[in-house]
C-alpha cells in the first residue's frame, strides 16, 4: 500500500493493542501500514476486518456464541435461504445474513441460534412459527426428521468429531482458527493437494498447516477448523494419521507404501480416480489461499519444508512440550 502523503510503498507493521467491543477491552495483534517518513498509521478495509475480528472472536469465545461458520452451517443443514430462517427465528429480514457474515449476534439470539442447531428443537419452532406451508413445509420437516434419524449414527456425526477434536467439545476457539472443526473440509484440503502434487504424507500435512494458518493471518480464520500439534517432523494436524486413513477408506485418496532402503516406510499420496476437488466447500478468498500455498511449496522438497516450518516460531516453542499450537503464531509466520 502506498503512502497518501508520500506516494511511496509502506511497510506493514504490527504491535500490541486494544479494542473496546461492548465496552469491553480485548488484547488484540494490531496491523498496519507505517509511513516512515511522515510516521503515520494506516489501514485498509482488509486490516480493518482483520484487527475487529480478532476482538469479536474473543468476545464470542468469552460468551460462548456460534461463529460465522456455524451459524452459516445450522441453516444449511435444513436447506434453508437466510431470509427463511430470520423468519421462523423472529428476526429482521437481513438479520441472519449479517450474522452469517460476521456480525456478533446479541447474546439472546446467539442462544436461540445454538438451540435450533438441535432438529427436534427446531422442528417445533418452524411448526410454531407458521411462515412455511404446503409442499415447502412438507420438505422442510422431512428434512429434519432425517437429521433426527441420523443422530444415532456413529459414522455421521461421532466420527468426523472425534478425528478433528479427539476428545475436546468441538467448539471454535484459538486452536481451531475460531472456526468449528469440519472435516469435510479437511478432507477436501487433502483432495485437493493431493491431486495439485502428490505429496508425500509429511509435505501434506505442512501444506495443511501453511494454508490453515496462512489464512488465518489474512483473515483472522482458518479454513477447516484443525488443530494442529508440534512434532519432531514439524506441524501436524491433531489425529492425522487417523484422518489420512479415514480419507483412503473413504476413496477421497489413494495412498501408497513404500519401503526405504533404511528400512523406514513412506506414505505417498495420489488422487484417487474417481474423486475430483470440490471446490464449492470453499469461499474465494480461502480457495486463493490454497492456491497460493500450492505455488508456494509446489517444488519444496520434503525434507526442505520441514526445514522451512522448523523456522516458525509456531513450531519452536511448541515442540519441546508437543503442545497444541495457538493460531495467533500465524502473526509470525515467516515462510508463507
Amino acid at each position: 500500500m502506498k503512502s497518501p502523503i508520500t506516494g511511496k510503498e509502506m511497510k506493514k507493521m504490527v504491535k500490541e493493542d486494544v479494542l473496546v467491543f461492548r465496552k469491553e477491552e480485548f488484547p488484540i495483534l494490531y496491523h498496519y501500514y507505517l509511513c516512515e517518513d511522515s510516521g503515520e498509521e494506516f489501514t485498509d478495509g482488509a486490516l480493518d476486518n482483520l484487527n475487529v475480528m480478532q476482538a469479536y472472536n474473543q468476545y464470542r469465545t468469552r460468551y460462548n456464541l456460534p461463529f460465522p461458520d456455524e451459524i452459516k452451517e445450522i441453516r444449511e443443514q435444513y436447506g434453508l435461504s437466510a431470509t427463511k430462517m430470520a423468519e421462523i427465528l423472529g428476526f429482521g429480514v437481513n438479520v441472519y445474513r449479517q450474522y452469517e457474515s460476521g456480525e456478533v449476534p446479541s447474546i439472546s439470539n446467539a442462544r436461540l441460534i445454538q438451540v435450533v442447531k438441535d432438529p427436534t428443537e427446531f422442528k417445533k419452532l418452524v411448526v410454531a412459527a407458521n411462515v412455511i406451508n404446503g409442499n415447502a413445509l412438507e420438505n422442510v420437516l422431512k428434512k429434519i426428521d432425517g437429521l433426527i434419524s441420523s443422530q444415532s449414527d456413529f459414522n455421521v456425526i461421532g466420527l468426523p468429531k472425534y478425528l478433528m477434536t479427539g476428545l475436546q467439545n468441538g467448539r471454535a476457539n484459538v486452536f481451531t482458527g475460531y472456526r468449528t472443526p469440519n472435516l469435510m473440509r479437511l478432507l477436501e484440503m487433502i483432495v485437493y493437494f493431493t491431486t495439485e502434487c502428490k505429496p508425500w504424507k509429511t509435505k501434506l500435512n505442512k501444506l495443511l498447516f501453511y494454508a490453515d494458518f496462512g489464512h488465518y493471518k489474512k483473515t483472522g480464520f482458518s479454513i477447516s477448523g484443525a488443530e494442529y500439534i508440534a512434532i519432531q517432523m514439524g506441524p501436524v494436524p491433531l489425529n492425522f494419521g487417523s484422518i489420512f486413513e479415514y480419507a483412503a477408506m473413504q476413496d477421497d485418496v489413494d495412498i501408497t507404501y513404500q519401503e526405504f532402503q533404511n528400512g523406514g516406510i513412506g506414505e505417498f499420496f495420489q488422487p484417487h480416480p474417481n474423486r475430483n476437488f470440490n471446490a464449492s466447500l470453499f469461499d474465494e478468498d480461502e480457495l486463493l489461499t490454497m492456491k497460493l500455498i500450492m505455488d508456494r511449496f509446489r517444488d519444496v522438497s520434503t525434507s526442505d519444508i520441514i526445514n522451512l516450518s522448523h523456522e516458525e516460531t509456531a513450531w519452536s516453542e511448541n515442540f519441546s512440550e508437543k503442545r497444541k499450537i495457538s493460531y495467533n503464531y500465524a502473526f509470525k509466520l515467516v515462510n508463507a
